[in-house]
């Protein structure tokens, strides 16, 4: 298994839009930068990402799963875009600010910390112990 992250602004799509979304999960649609298109190719059934408001809130709020690999984003008409689906899995008991995450020295090297900009991110397997930890999960 994989860990990922997943960026949205609240105003466009939150945490509880996902939630309700329930187990049939949504398309991770309307990523157009190739390298956050290129992460999405190489995911796979089971992968877990973290749910990221970005923007205003700036917090990872929950924890997702890939429920679709790949496949074309029904966004759009071109054909360069793919997306995934994902469906929530469980809220975090306290979200993870991204103050936080940048104040802990064990997350300097994170994607979040050094490719803010990119709304789809790979997550290593230390990097989610932590965030787990520090969003109040065991």
């Amino acid at each position: 298994m994989r860990y990922w992250l997943f960026k949205s602004e609240t105003s466009t799509w939150s945490w509880d839009q996902q939630v309700a979304k329930g187990d049939a999960g949504e398309e991770w649609d309307g990523v157009r930068n190739y390298q956050a298109r290129n992460y999405m190719r190489e995911m796979k059934l089971g992968d877990r990402g973290f749910f990221y408001h970005s923007q205003k809130d700036r917090e990872i709020v929950g924890i997702v799963e890939v429920c679709a690999e790949a496949h074309p984003d029904s966004s759009t008409d071109d054909d360069r875009w793919d997306c995934v689906d994902i469906r929530a899995i469980e809220p975090l008991k306290r979200g993870v600010h991204l103050d936080q995450v940048k104040a802990d020295d064990r997350l300097d090297e994170m994607a979040l910390v050094k490719s803010s900009r990119l709304s789809v991110q790979p997550v290593t397997k230390a990097e989610w112990d932590i965030i787990c930890e520090l969003g109040g999960l065991s």
